[in-house]
């Protein structure tokens, strides 16, 4: 059994600043402006936050708002992968509540989408290369591998016939958070490998070649008004279940595990937070926090059910061994494909064999040399 990944906790990026608090502090200035305390700082900008902090935020339709044990707001935006008006929501949420921490739905092995222009993710979903290909197989087996290779094509034909790169709403949401103070932007979906690995172990090898065959042949044109219609469901996630839905331990898997992983990060975010003290001798103060979640609207319902429940990562955090019948599965289909391999360059070896010999200057020169031995 393959080790367990540990959730990720923050973005290796930035913004990555000291959290702030959900309530009114008082402001405390007094002397030269240039001589105030840490303390007296931090209570200065965390007033001009509260100030911008709307009371009773107007948000977008799209949100739905959650309150942990605490008290901690939670707002969960709902978004289309590829959907302007998704991006105009998660602006619209962070400006009005200013929160204390972003958490969106992207692992750390797709953290670069957070970084690169939209010109250079628009040419890279588009190319599906051999190179990504070998990426793939050597990061996740390779099963796990070619799985996530047309899982990549399937967002490439939605590139393609948008015009739109995939993660828009997140680079917004990473772009307002570095604009609210002492706002933390936190990673909050399950590494890429462990998901792949646990859809691949799920599915017999009939169901892997059946679903592989579906994602290769996926054509259908998309237009934009196909993606704002499907803002009650992400657009990726509803093309994938219904090529999935005859499978359901891959729903599971793919969507209804990372609920469960969405709802624990988003729970260890609100956490009550702990204002700076002018000294030891001060008591500790902590105040509820102010979470906003940018998610796929596929994974919303998922989160609103567990979020009231106690949530176990651990067991959806592992790989399970393969089985005997998949290991024999993967035997069968290694020795067919290097049996059918060299039966290839076998006959290929005799065509092309065949066909230089069966050449003018082949024949004079067979000729010539059989003139040429002794004896004759």
């Amino acid at each position: 059994m393959e080790g367990e990944e540990k959730p990720a906790q923050e973005a290796d990026v930035e913004p990555m600043v000291t959290s702030g608090a959900s309530e009114a502090v008082p402001r405390v200035l007094s002397g030269d402006p240039q001589n105030i305390s840490d303390v007296d700082a931090f209570n200065l900008l965390l007033e001009m936050k509260l100030k911008r902090r709307r009371e009773r935020p107007n948000l977008p339709c799209t949100v739905t708002q959650l309150v942990a044990e605490d008290g901690s707001r939670v707002y969960v935006v709902g978004t289309a992968h590829f959907s302007d008006d998704s991006k105009r929501d998660v602006v619209k949420t962070i400006r009005e509540v200013q929160p204390d921490v972003v958490v969106v739905e992207l692992c750390q092995y797709r953290v670069s989408m957070l970084k690169m222009d939209e010109r250079t993710l628009l040419r890279e979903a588009k190319e599906v290369s051999l190179e990504k290909l070998q990426q793939a197989v050597k990061q996740n087996g390779l099963m796990s591998g070619l799985m996530q290779m047309l899982l990549l094509k399937v967002s490439a034909h939605i590139t393609e016939q948008l015009g739109m790169a995939p993660g828009g709403e997140f680079r917004e949401a990473f772009k307002e958070a570095s604009k609210v103070p002492f706002c933390k932007f936190h990673l909050g979906d399950r590494p890429i490998p462990v998901t792949f690995k646990r859809a691949i172990a799920a599915l017999s090898f009939w169901q892997k070649v059946k679903l592989a065959w579906g994602l290769c042949f996926l054509s259908d044109p998309i237009s934009k008004d196909d993606v704002e219609r499907c803002k009650q469901k992400d657009l990726l996630e509803q093309m994938m279940a219904e090529m999935i839905g005859e499978f359901p331990d891959l729903h599971r898997t793919i969507v209804s595990e990372r609920d469960v992983y969405l709802t624990y990060m988003l729970r260890q975010a609100a956490r009550r937070l702990e204002l700076p003290r002018a000294s030891d001798a001060e008591p500790r103060k902590c105040v509820p926090s102010v979470v906003v979640g940018v998610v796929g609207m596929g994974h919303v319902p998922g989160i609103e059910k567990n979020w009231s429940t106690d949530l176990n990562i651990q067991e959806i955090m592992t790989v399970p061994p393969p089985s005997i019948t998949g290991r024999v599965s993967r035997a069968a289909v290694k020795a067919a494909f290097f049996g059918l391999l060299g039966y290839s360059l076998y006959w290929m070896g005799r065509r092309t064999v065949n066909l230089v010999l069966s050449l003018p200057a082949a024949q004079f020169c067979l000729q010539r040399v059989s003139e040429a031995r002794p004896g004759r």
